[in-house]
């Protein structure tokens, strides 16, 4: 007799922390189902997912646009499986001084960092409360809870991401749904980092930068813990971090 397929959703399924996400469920024996604009660039993800002998499929999806998410998610519960776990993983980090920020990028990470994130999670619980189950965990930044100089739009939207964390949390709760927003508080092993702040990058050699591996481990034990301790707000730094 096979085992049902469960699935999970990554949206913002990046090279970094959304792919060792996706990774880390997928060894669980749940369908990764990974998305972002651009489907071919998830072909490696899926290649060393399945490798590893798990399974997964790859959505080109704008998750801005509610349409392509409704389309997304209906057709992982009727192709796949029962949607378990939605991760909303999009980032939006910009910096601009105030008078050098357009209302287009305004807007911009807005709909990136806040309105996909809402579209995602609706559509995640919309499927979840009918069957009274479920984990939905946003993605959020230091931006979340500090404003910092430079940083008023991608501000602007995490401190929105975490306003709609705390509004899901407080309605989904009692109908059996996890919704659980982390703080990543510091800079993350990830080519970027690499390429552009080699001094900081330097630090991994002391633990220094997260490890995306270790933030889906805290991804995964959020799902898993039962429904008497639930966390809500997880923060994830290095022990260097100042906060």
């Amino acid at each position: 007799m096979s085992t049902p397929r469960r699935a999970m959703l990554v949206v913002g399924a990046g090279d970094a922390t959304g792919g060792a996400i996706a990774r880390r469920f997928a060894a669980e024996g749940y369908v990764a189902c990974v998305a972002r604009r651009s489907a071919a660039r998830l072909e490696p993800l899926v290649a060393q997912i399945e490798a590893d002998g798990g399974r997964a499929r790859a959505f080109g999806c704008d998750a801005r646009e509610e349409d392509q998410v409704v389309a997304m998610v209906d057709t992982i519960e009727n192709e796949v499986g029962p949607l378990e776990v939605a991760v909303f993983n999009i980032g939006g980090n910009v910096h601009f001084g105030i008078t050098e920020t357009t209302a287009r990028v305004y807007h911009k990470v807005w709909l990136m960092s806040a309105f996909a994130g809402f579209l995602t999670g609706r559509e995640a619980a919309r499927m979840m409360r009918e069957r009274e189950r479920g984990t939905i965990i946003f993605t959020g930044a230091t931006a979340s809870i500090r404003g910092g100089a430079g940083f008023s739009a991608f501000s602007g939207a995490k401190f929105a991401l975490r306003s709609l964390a705390q509004s899901m949390a407080r309605e989904l709760g009692p109908q059996g749904i996890h919704v659980a927003h982390t703080i990543i508080d510091g800079a993350i092993d990830t080519d970027f980092i690499r390429e552009n702040f080699p001094q900081r990058y330097a630090l991994k050699n002391k633990a220094g930068i997260l490890d995306p591996r270790h933030i889906a481990d805290a991804y995964w034990q959020l799902h898993c813990q039962p429904r008497d301790a639930w966390t809500h707000e997880l923060d994830l730094r290095p022990w260097m971090e100042t906060f």
